[in-house]
């Protein structure tokens, strides 16, 4: 099941991240700054166990963030990644969002849902607010994949329509 996060899952969270952080692929997030954003995140609970999660964070009055997609090992290829991904991209219609965007060492998985790749000049708010804080910067070594929605109707999945 696909579920906003509550405070509960926020250890589950962070193990995630932790996990993937330890293999290089996300940035580290502490205990206390998933609590504190808790309300930016998604879940994909499976018997009462958090398998996945996925963050939707607002950077700009037409700007979001797709952020923090994990999914446990040994669980990927299932599509629980994509309908968490959908499940942001809704979310940030309902808020009235229009561009919608990830940094991403998996950039083909996000052509699959709509996104373009794009210069990551196109994002003045996210390089002076997080890049400039990573060690990884300026020779960031993730792709900028972008999706504008005010042109798209409906993702398929987890609301289950079109349109």
């Amino acid at each position: 099941m696909i579920r906003k996060a509550v405070l509960k899952d926020a250890r589950a969270i962070h193990s995630l991240i932790s996990d993937y952080y330890q293999k290089g692929i996300l940035l580290p997030r502490s205990l206390a700054s998933i609590c504190e954003r808790i309300r930016d995140f998604w879940v994909y609970e499976e018997e009462g166990e958090i398998i996945a999660c996925c963050a939707l964070q607002v950077v700009w009055e037409d700007l979001a963030e797709i952020r923090s997609l994990a999914v446990r090992e040994g669980r990927r290829g299932e599509g629980i990644g994509r309908r968490l991904v959908e499940a942001c991209i809704e979310e940030a219609r309902e808020l009235g969002v229009s561009r919608v965007f990830s940094l991403t060492y998996e950039k083909d998985f996000f052509a699959s849902l709509g996104f373009s790749e794009v210069d990551k000049s196109q994002l003045p708010q996210k390089v002076w607010s997080d890049c400039v804080n990573c060690v990884k910067f300026p020779s960031c070594d993730e792709t900028a994949v972008l999706i504008e929605l005010n042109s798209l109707g409906k993702l398929q999945g987890l609301y289950g329509t079109k349109g």
